[in-house]
């Protein structure tokens, strides 16, 4: 286990800064755990959703700073509680209760030592849900190899293969080379197993993709990639309902992200599926308007029937044994 040291360095910006004490890195955030919201999410891939839902725990702050994010107001507005490792276990421990498939952890990367001693924590007092890392793939070699003990399932965003794309979106010309690496490490220790009369998956790497408007052939590169190194040991999910969240501005060399997908973009995606032969995943359907996007002000941040909260960043925090404190 590592610990966060004076100099940051947990994710590949390696900022160099001490979250200790600040001023705070790329990712905005201090030493302390910082989560916005927790509850039995339903609009999952299906083999995280179960029957009940998947307990998905949403951290506060991104190493990213993607324009197309979705989650602005916790990745880069700040919204969220501090709490301690014995708190986010007695989370874990409230959704389990509530009756969760897993744990679903979203976005915690740059609270990842304190993470892991919470879910240390929470197996003493008696986790025995799975465990979802659900994240950018924005990951270090040694992230991974911390991670491949604890967790179940690794579900990262590929969100781009192109440097001149990730450059511009995220301000990351690093990323593909990055995610590739994150993405088949994960891969590597974590095989495809799949259990039961219904041959539900209980291990393995579900890779997201988010096709973009106007950036169709970024996704083309994905998909070949993932056919040539992924295929048959890991999953993709292919997402298309990107709704603009209002960017600031356009974005320099890229096009207009201020517009929906077109049916003939959807097609276009589809049909490379078949042509690449990727058969084995899942395909999100594009949203009929915004009303999908989360409101992390609202206690239940997410459309009816999509959701069951558990936790709201204004309430006050678990305390171990399932108690409100």
């Amino acid at each position: 286990m590592f610990a966060l040291s004076p100099s940051c360095t947990l994710c590949p910006r390696s900022c160099g800064v001490d979250r200790r004490r600040g001023p705070y890195g790329v990712c905005g955030q201090g030493e302390i755990i910082r989560a916005a919201w927790a509850g039995l999410h339903l609009g999952e891939e299906p083999d995280l959703v179960g029957e009940k839902g998947s307990g998905t725990i949403f951290f506060s702050g991104c190493s990213l700073r993607c324009a197309s994010c979705q989650n602005l107001q916790i990745s880069r507005q700040g919204l969220g509680a501090e709490m301690s490792p014995a708190q986010l276990a007695a989370l874990m421990l409230r959704l389990q209760e509530a009756g969760a498939e897993n744990v679903n952890l979203v976005t915690g990367g740059h609270f990842l030592p304190a993470i892991l001693n919470a879910v240390n924590e929470a197996r003493r007092l008696g986790l025995t849900l799975p465990l979802v890392w659900n994240s950018s793939a924005y990951e270090t070699p040694q992230a991974v190899r911390a991670l491949s003990a604890e967790v179940d399932f690794f579900v990262p965003d590929c969100k781009t293969l192109d440097m001149t794309v990730s450059a511009a979106l995220m301000k990351a010309p690093d990323y593909p080379e990055v995610a590739r690496r994150a993405i088949e490490a994960m891969a590597a220790v974590k095989p495809l197993r799949r259990e039961g009369p219904g041959e539900r998956l209980i291990q393995g790497v579900l890779v997201r993709h988010l096709v973009l408007p106007g950036l169709l052939e970024a996704t083309r590169g994905v998909l070949a990639w993932f056919r040539e190194s992924l295929a048959g040991r890991a999953l993709i999910s292919v997402m298309f309902q990107y709704t603009p969240p209002a960017p600031d501005g356009e974005i320099p060399g890229l096009p207009s992200l201020r517009r929906g997908l077109n049916p003939g973009e959807v097609e276009r995606v589809r049909t490379w599926l078949e042509e690449l032969g990727i058969e084995e995943g899942f395909i999100q359907e594009a949203a009929a308007d915004a009303a999908w996007l989360p409101d992390f002000r609202r206690p239940n941040p997410f459309p009816p029937g999509q959701a069951r909260p558990v936790w709201h960043y204004s309430e006050p925090l678990p305390r171990c044994g399932g108690s409100v404190g």
